[in-house]
Protein backbone atom coordinates (compact mmCIF):
# COMPACT_ATOMS: atom_id res chain seq x y z
CA UNK A 1 0.00 0.00 0.00
CA UNK A 2 1.12 3.19 -0.80
CA UNK A 3 2.19 5.99 1.84
CA UNK A 4 -0.10 8.79 2.15
CA UNK A 5 -0.06 12.38 2.25
CA UNK A 6 -0.74 12.05 6.18
CA UNK A 7 1.89 9.06 6.49
CA UNK A 8 5.03 11.76 4.69
CA UNK A 9 3.83 15.37 5.72
CA UNK A 10 2.68 16.88 9.02
CA UNK A 11 0.03 19.28 8.32
CA UNK A 12 2.30 22.47 7.56
CA UNK A 13 3.51 20.10 4.94
CA UNK A 14 6.92 19.46 6.40
CA UNK A 15 8.40 15.96 5.50
CA UNK A 16 8.25 13.36 8.85
CA UNK A 17 11.11 11.88 7.87
CA UNK A 18 13.31 15.09 8.41
CA UNK A 19 11.78 15.66 12.10
CA UNK A 20 13.36 12.64 12.63
CA UNK A 21 16.89 13.87 12.95
CA UNK A 22 15.54 16.82 15.08
CA UNK A 23 14.28 13.48 17.85
CA UNK A 24 18.17 12.93 17.57
CA UNK A 25 19.17 16.56 18.05
CA UNK A 26 20.57 17.01 21.70
CA UNK A 27 22.98 19.98 21.19
CA UNK A 28 23.34 23.72 19.53
CA UNK A 29 25.54 22.23 17.48
CA UNK A 30 23.11 19.34 16.16
CA UNK A 31 20.49 21.96 16.10
CA UNK A 32 22.71 24.42 13.95
CA UNK A 33 23.87 21.85 11.52
CA UNK A 34 19.91 20.80 10.66
CA UNK A 35 19.17 24.34 10.61
CA UNK A 36 22.37 24.61 7.62
CA UNK A 37 20.51 21.44 6.05
CA UNK A 38 17.38 22.76 5.85
CA UNK A 39 18.91 26.49 4.45
CA UNK A 40 20.50 24.26 2.06
CA UNK A 41 17.36 22.83 0.69
CA UNK A 42 18.47 19.09 1.88
CA UNK A 43 15.98 19.16 4.24
CA UNK A 44 11.94 19.68 4.58
CA UNK A 45 11.32 20.38 8.33
CA UNK A 46 12.48 23.04 10.92
CA UNK A 47 12.07 22.92 14.17
CA UNK A 48 9.38 25.71 14.89
CA UNK A 49 9.19 27.29 11.67
CA UNK A 50 5.59 25.62 9.88
CA UNK A 51 6.71 25.76 6.97
CA UNK A 52 8.37 22.87 5.07
CA UNK A 53 10.65 25.55 3.01
CA UNK A 54 11.98 29.51 4.03
CA UNK A 55 10.72 32.30 2.36
CA UNK A 56 11.45 33.59 -0.84
CA UNK A 57 13.58 36.77 0.79
CA UNK A 58 15.60 34.54 2.43
CA UNK A 59 17.49 32.78 -0.42
CA UNK A 60 20.04 35.43 -1.09
CA UNK A 61 20.87 34.95 2.85
CA UNK A 62 20.56 31.00 3.07
CA UNK A 63 23.99 30.64 2.35
CA UNK A 64 25.35 32.73 5.02
CA UNK A 65 22.63 31.72 7.92
CA UNK A 66 24.04 27.93 7.11
CA UNK A 67 27.23 29.23 8.18
CA UNK A 68 26.24 30.93 11.32
CA UNK A 69 24.36 27.64 12.16
CA UNK A 70 27.70 25.43 11.50
CA UNK A 71 29.47 28.22 13.64
CA UNK A 72 28.16 28.39 17.69
CA UNK A 73 24.47 29.80 16.70
CA UNK A 74 21.17 27.95 16.32
CA UNK A 75 19.38 30.62 14.33
CA UNK A 76 15.35 30.81 14.54
CA UNK A 77 14.71 34.21 12.69
CA UNK A 78 16.01 36.15 9.80
CA UNK A 79 15.56 39.14 7.17
CA UNK A 80 17.00 40.91 5.06
CA UNK A 81 17.51 44.52 4.66
CA UNK A 82 15.40 45.91 2.03
CA UNK A 83 14.14 49.34 0.87
CA UNK A 84 11.75 49.89 -1.44
CA UNK A 85 9.08 52.96 -1.62
CA UNK A 86 6.42 51.81 0.55
CA UNK A 87 9.01 49.67 3.16
CA UNK A 88 11.86 49.03 4.66
CA UNK A 89 13.58 46.84 6.49
CA UNK A 90 16.42 46.21 8.95
CA UNK A 91 18.43 43.46 8.54
CA UNK A 92 18.81 41.06 11.26
CA UNK A 93 19.25 37.48 12.72
CA UNK A 94 18.22 35.79 16.02
CA UNK A 95 19.15 32.98 17.77
CA UNK A 96 20.12 30.35 20.65
CA UNK A 97 24.26 30.36 21.74
CA UNK A 98 25.97 29.90 24.65
CA UNK A 99 26.66 32.34 27.38
CA UNK A 100 30.28 32.53 25.49
CA UNK A 101 29.25 33.07 22.36
CA UNK A 102 26.04 35.94 23.53
CA UNK A 103 29.14 37.92 25.31
CA UNK A 104 31.35 38.28 21.82
CA UNK A 105 28.15 38.82 20.19
CA UNK A 106 27.70 41.75 22.99
CA UNK A 107 31.18 42.67 22.31
CA UNK A 108 30.46 43.43 18.51
CA UNK A 109 28.01 45.94 19.50
CA UNK A 110 30.98 48.07 21.03
CA UNK A 111 33.14 47.83 18.06
CA UNK A 112 30.35 48.69 14.86
CA UNK A 113 27.23 49.99 14.71
CA UNK A 114 25.30 46.91 14.85
CA UNK A 115 23.04 46.55 17.56
CA UNK A 116 22.68 43.05 19.82
CA UNK A 117 20.19 42.39 22.59
CA UNK A 118 21.12 39.26 24.56
CA UNK A 119 18.25 37.13 27.18
CA UNK A 120 19.66 35.26 29.90
CA UNK A 121 18.44 32.20 30.52
CA UNK A 122 14.92 32.08 32.27
CA UNK A 123 14.45 35.90 31.09
CA UNK A 124 11.31 37.18 30.05
CA UNK A 125 11.89 40.56 28.85
CA UNK A 126 10.12 42.62 26.53
CA UNK A 127 10.94 45.66 23.94
CA UNK A 128 9.81 46.52 21.16
CA UNK A 129 13.03 47.65 18.32
CA UNK A 130 11.22 48.01 15.49
CA UNK A 131 12.57 46.42 11.85
CA UNK A 132 10.33 46.05 9.47
CA UNK A 133 8.21 49.19 8.51
CA UNK A 134 5.14 49.25 5.82
CA UNK A 135 4.52 52.72 5.08
CA UNK A 136 4.12 54.51 8.42
CA UNK A 137 3.00 50.88 10.43
CA UNK A 138 5.15 49.22 12.22
CA UNK A 139 5.28 45.57 11.30
CA UNK A 140 7.72 43.34 13.13
CA UNK A 141 9.45 44.57 16.34
CA UNK A 142 12.37 42.81 18.20
CA UNK A 143 13.22 43.12 21.96
CA UNK A 144 11.51 39.71 23.80
CA UNK A 145 12.99 36.98 25.21
CA UNK A 146 11.88 33.66 22.88
CA UNK A 147 13.76 31.02 25.29
CA UNK A 148 11.06 28.60 26.47
CA UNK A 149 10.41 29.53 29.74
CA UNK A 150 7.06 27.71 31.20
CA UNK A 151 6.01 24.31 31.13
CA UNK A 152 4.04 24.75 28.21
CA UNK A 153 6.75 26.72 25.85
CA UNK A 154 9.13 23.71 26.98
CA UNK A 155 7.10 21.16 26.04
CA UNK A 156 6.05 22.77 22.65
CA UNK A 157 9.82 22.60 21.74
CA UNK A 158 9.58 18.96 23.05
CA UNK A 159 7.07 17.98 20.57
CA UNK A 160 8.69 19.95 17.79
CA UNK A 161 12.42 18.40 18.43
CA UNK A 162 12.83 16.08 21.67
CA UNK A 163 12.51 17.00 25.52
CA UNK A 164 16.68 17.28 25.86
CA UNK A 165 16.95 20.03 23.73
CA UNK A 166 13.98 21.99 24.92
CA UNK A 167 15.70 21.49 28.16
CA UNK A 168 18.64 22.70 26.86
CA UNK A 169 17.31 26.03 24.97
CA UNK A 170 15.71 27.07 28.22
CA UNK A 171 19.12 27.15 29.36
CA UNK A 172 20.42 29.06 26.35
CA UNK A 173 21.33 32.73 25.81
CA UNK A 174 18.78 34.03 23.27
CA UNK A 175 20.39 36.69 21.16
CA UNK A 176 18.53 39.00 18.75
CA UNK A 177 21.42 41.30 16.37
CA UNK A 178 20.22 44.13 13.92
CA UNK A 179 22.01 46.28 11.30
CA UNK A 180 20.36 49.76 12.66
CA UNK A 181 20.72 51.10 9.28
CA UNK A 182 17.45 50.01 7.48
CA UNK A 183 17.69 48.39 3.96
CA UNK A 184 21.75 47.35 4.21
CA UNK A 185 22.10 43.57 3.71
CA UNK A 186 26.06 43.78 3.68
CA UNK A 187 27.55 44.26 7.09
CA UNK A 188 25.31 42.00 9.42
CA UNK A 189 26.00 38.52 8.70
CA UNK A 190 30.14 39.07 7.64
CA UNK A 191 30.71 40.68 10.79
CA UNK A 192 28.66 37.70 13.37
CA UNK A 193 30.54 35.09 10.93
CA UNK A 194 34.18 36.55 11.70
CA UNK A 195 32.80 36.85 15.72
CA UNK A 196 32.06 33.57 15.81
CA UNK A 197 35.20 31.91 13.78
CA UNK A 198 37.53 34.40 15.53
CA UNK A 199 36.58 31.76 18.09
CA UNK A 200 37.63 28.77 17.03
Amino acid sequence: MEPTEADIRDQFGRRLEDKGAWRQATSLAAAGELTARWLEGHSEYQAATFTARFDDETGPIAAELAALNRNGLFTKESQPGLRTDHSAQRQYITAFCSADVAADLLALSTRTDLVTVAHAPGEASSAAIPVTLDGDEVVTVLGSSENPVDEEQIQDWADETNETLALLLADSWYVEILDPLWGRNDVLLPAVLATLTARH
